[in-house]
């Protein structure tokens, strides 16, 4: 007579002749239910949707039973649970448990690292080349455009080292890094070729991997207005990713940076629009993990999580956006 499976999200009739080591998929953990999460002590899986819960399925094989197991309260009596109680206290935690642990918003913040895509490098050469096309030669002196460039005046290219010597000085070629300097874990290099050295000498000796013209003159700067942009954030297991639209990045203008539970993002892009936006984060974060991701059309900020909780939403309350 085929009799009824109690393990846990099991529920399968078997025959007790048949019934193999291996032919029950269940959970041997009990059911916790926590600060709107819904989960098995056995395995991390969490969710917020309670049919979406009853489908989780078990993380264990072994044989059928038609014994029912024991409640909860019975279990944590038992030598046996121990791991079980172990993985509930790293589960999720409860707000006033968080709040006591929660570092303040008040530590010093460091600049992320970033990542140019190679798109956006290739973008942004195309915009700069144009805007050097429609201004006034470099180096030459226009009735009342730009001002006269001096002998010994040098390149403000990134890596360059040439110095102004005359009209023919116009006529090199600049090799230069069209990226930005990228100091993480003590290794120093150009987010254009990634070349990693600890050594800064050997850093700023690091020849250019791009050619082009020469620009003896920093541009003016232009002022700057203050917008807003679509944001978006999703999660993982580890990270939280949060993405902010804004077309064309300046990474040499742009900062992202982040302490452990406050995160500031400041976006040139388009010229001359910024993005600014202050996040008090829901969670704890991993700061020196943590990355920034710089594309054609958007910049994506990875927090890595301290720790593998869910977060119930991006930021915690008090947090200001700008403007």
């Amino acid at each position: 007579m085929a009799l009824l499976c109690y393990n846990r999200s099991c529920g399968q009739k078997f025959e007790p002749e048949t019934n193999a080591p291996d032919a029950c998929l269940h959970h041997p953990g009990f059911p916790i239910f926590h600060d709107a999460l819904k989960g098995w002590s056995c395995c991390k899986k969490r969710t917020t949707d309670f049919s979406e819960f009853l489908s989780i399925k078990g993380c264990t094989k072994g044989y059928h039973s038609n014994e029912k197991p024991p409640e909860p309260e019975e279990a944590l009596n038992e030598s046996k649970v121990k791991m079980a109680t172990e993985i509930i206290v790293q589960g999720p935690k409860s707000a006033e448990m968080m709040e006591r642990e929660r570092p303040s918003s008040d530590e010093p913040k460091q600049l992320l690292p970033v990542k140019v895509s190679k798109t956006l490098e290739q973008a942004l050469g195309k915009l700069d080349l144009t805007a050097k096309e429609e201004s006034p030669v470099h180096g030459s002196a226009e009735a009342g455009s730009a001002p006269e460039v001096t002998v010994g005046t040098s390149c403000k290219n990134s890596g360059c080292k040439a110095t102004y010597q005359g009209e023919e000085s116009n006529m090199e070629t600049c090799v230069f890094h069209p990226g930005v300097p990228v100091f993480h874990e003590g290794m120093k290099y150009w987010s254009c070729c990634g070349i990693k050295t600890t050594d800064f000498t050997a850093f700023l000796e690091q020849k250019g991997c791009s050619r082009g013209r020469h620009i003896w003159a920093k541009k003016q700067q232009q002022d700057k207005k203050l917008v807003t942009c679509r944001q978006d954030w999703h999660q993982t297991g580890g990270q939280v990713v949060v993405t902010v639209y804004a077309k064309s990045p300046r990474p040499e203008l742009s900062s992202v940076k982040a302490n452990r539970t406050r995160v500031d993002i400041r976006i040139v892009f388009e010229g001359d629009k910024v993005f600014q936006a202050e996040m008090e984060l829901w969670g704890v974060i991993n700061v020196q993990k943590s990355f920034v991701t710089m594309l054609p059309s958007k910049v994506e900020v990875a927090l890595q999580k301290d720790g593998l909780l869910t977060w119930a939403r991006l930021e915690d309350h008090g947090s200001k956006k700008l403007p």
